[in-house]
């Protein structure tokens, strides 16, 4: 009916999808939109009915987002224990240290438990490597990125 090919309509559709969603994710304001929308060289008439389309479905369209979000597992409790072997048959004197955990977590109002064993370097090496990602949270770069996603 549109005398035109099906991808061009495939990818028109794609681009509106893109354009509303990523202007929903981050709340740009009515002039922020225009100003996105008037460099693509539409009319002034289109242009309006785009700002009218975005503006009547920008909070619907975040409700629908969010509930696309993967529901990701929550801590709730760490149970640990360290175990030492001194000796076995074989070798008399050697010790052989392992850290087990007990990992409590809730998805979607279930408690699940994953239990973990390493050896107390790898501990140490995890350790200093969440710590690491904690402190890069501090940047002003990961609280730009951060506050952009809400």
């Amino acid at each position: 009916r549109l005398n035109v090919s099906i991808d061009t309509v495939q990818h028109g559709v794609e681009g509106l999808t893109y354009l509303l969603t990523e202007s929903s994710k981050l709340m740009i304001s009515e002039t922020d939109f225009q100003d996105s929308i008037h460099v693509l060289g539409f009319s002034d008439e289109l242009n309006e009915l785009l700002l009218q389309l975005y503006l009547d479905n920008r909070k619907e369209i975040r409700i629908i987002l969010s509930e696309l979000v993967p529901k990701l597992p929550s801590y709730h409790s760490l149970e640990w224990r360290l175990d030492v072997q001194l000796a076995s048959r074989s070798l008399r004197q050697q010790i052989k240290p392992a850290v087990t955990m007990k990992l409590h977590l809730n998805q979607n109002e279930d408690q699940t438990a994953r239990v973990l064993q390493t050896d107390p370097s790898t501990l140490l090496h995890l350790i200093q490597q969440l710590e690491q990602a904690l402190g890069e949270m501090k940047t002003n770069h990961c609280r730009r990125i951060v506050r952009n996603m809400k």
